[in-house]
């Protein structure tokens, strides 16, 4: 079943920047994909290629990117002759067409959305729904249904609030299904906004890029207590468990963590050394139902990492420090840095490539986040893909905005297809085949 036609276009994401569509024909019809833009991301990232044209999309176009899909790779591909079932042949010959450490001469955004399309296309060639047909190439019996990691709180680069950590999150650990966590993550997020309401005002309840409420605290703490008191509010005291992603590179400089970097004029006081921000998090989880801790430290702060990680025994997830990079999850798991990988398919560029980041971190016994990126589109690629890989977990924003309620109605539908055999991962998020 060789592809008949590639064909990629400019299409637009949910922050309103351009981004890359593909759509690929094969004698089945027509599969579309489409890429996410990360706005925190971390310097190690395959790159995304952007026209950098400051008169057009404040240079943010992606032109370059749809030449290189329909000039360079699709005449490539086709002339190939693959199947689109060859998923990890596919993938190498695209890696191989670009020829850079990084994906700097097609651009990672041009790779993913050829490598999504024709993943799509090889479920649909063997007769399965995605998620199945990505578990059958990455080798995993194990099809779990994930705990959902909502971010209801947003700051840092999401939000134009002076909080400097990025994602508070809930995660309904209690819940005895998926649509069960569902149910309780959409009371909680309601129930927050009340309270929000209530303490700052009605305007305080505009949300962030990922469908998190953005009140204008400074206080990290006073988010986890607006969560806490939210949860107790839906009667969910117990049942639903806190995460966070500091996103600490963002506000770390010269050396320091700065709890105010989006003040020109930042208090000293607010600017902590890796030892204080250290104690801050040991502070929060003692005091807090905390259960996971993302990009706690800088993305090169490799001391500071292994030191939080050895002090306690919930979740720290890498993301800018590990970006779905095999080379630099090897590092991590070297100096024991953190426990857990997040799962971005647009930091590494393929399909194939972020099976392998998540089942080297699995080998290694991680946990693996899938994680959605704060500029989102409709595609629903990650629901299946955190179904297919069995990971247990994922992040896709609050229950609200469509491009981030489409990936968790997603894994309604496909609970809905497993019926009795469908396994909801909850308290077992970290390890969802014990």
């Amino acid at each position: 079943m060789p592809i008949k036609s590639i064909k990629a276009r400019s299409i637009y994401d949910s922050r309103g920047n351009p981004t890359v569509e593909v759509d690929l024909v094969t004698e089945l019809g027509l599969f579309r994909a489409a890429v996410p833009s990360g706005a925190s991301t971390g310097i190690h990232e395959a790159l995304e290629l952007r026209d950098k044209v400051k008169d057009q999309w404040h240079g943010k176009g992606v032109l370059k990117a749809v030449e290189n899909v329909n000039n360079i790779i699709a005449p490539a591909l086709v002339a190939k002759g693959l199947e689109v079932t060859e998923q990890k042949a596919v993938d190498a010959f695209l890696l191989e067409l670009d020829g850079t450490e990084n994906k700097s001469k097609l651009g990672a955004n041009a790779i993913l959305g050829v490598s999504l399309a024709v993943c799509k296309a090889g479920a649909a060639k063997k007769g399965l729904p995605l998620y199945k047909w990505i578990a059958e190439i990455a080798g995993n019996t194990n099809i779990v249904l994930p705990t959902p990691a909502f971010n209801v709180i947003n700051g840092g680069e999401h939000a134009g609030n002076k909080l400097a950590m990025q994602e508070f999150m809930i995660l309904p650990t209690g819940a005895a299904s998926f649509s069960e966590a569902m149910k309780m993550g959409s009371e909680v997020y309601h129930h927050l906004k009340a309270v929000i309401k209530g303490k700052f005002g009605l305007d305080a309840t505009a949300v962030g890029d990922e469908g998190g409420f953005a009140p204008n605290i400074l206080d990290n703490k006073e988010g986890l207590i607006l969560i806490a008191t939210a949860i107790e509010k839906a009667g969910y005291t117990g049942k639903i468990s806190i995460g966070m992603d500091c996103a600490a590179s963002e506000f770390f400089k010269n050396g320091k963590y700065d709890l105010d970097f989006k003040n020109p004029n930042s208090d000293p006081t607010k600017q902590l050394s890796p030892a204080e921000l250290t104690n801050l998090y040991q502070s929060f989880i003692k005091e807090f139902p905390i259960v996971s801790i993302e990009d706690p430290f800088e993305q090169d702060d490799w001391e500071a990492w292994t030191g939080l990680t050895g002090k306690t025994d919930i979740q720290i997830v890498g993301d800018d420090l590990t970006v779905t990079n095999p080379k630099r999850i090897e590092t991590a798991i070297t100096k024991k840095a953190c426990n857990c990988l997040l799962l971005k398919v647009n930091q590494i560029g393929s399909v194939t490539e972020s099976i392998d980041a998540h089942n080297l971190a699995k080998k290694n016994g991680w946990g693996t986040m899938v994680s959605h990126r704060s500029g989102e589109t409709e595609d629903t690629f990650i629901a299946d893909l955190v179904v297919g890989l069995g990971t247990g977990q994922i992040k896709t924003g609050a229950p609200c905005r469509s491009e981030r309620c489409a990936k968790y109605n997603q894994i309604l539908r496909i609970e809905e297809e497993l019926g009795a055999a469908a396994k909801y991962a909850g308290k077992s998020f970290r390890n969802p085949s014990s």
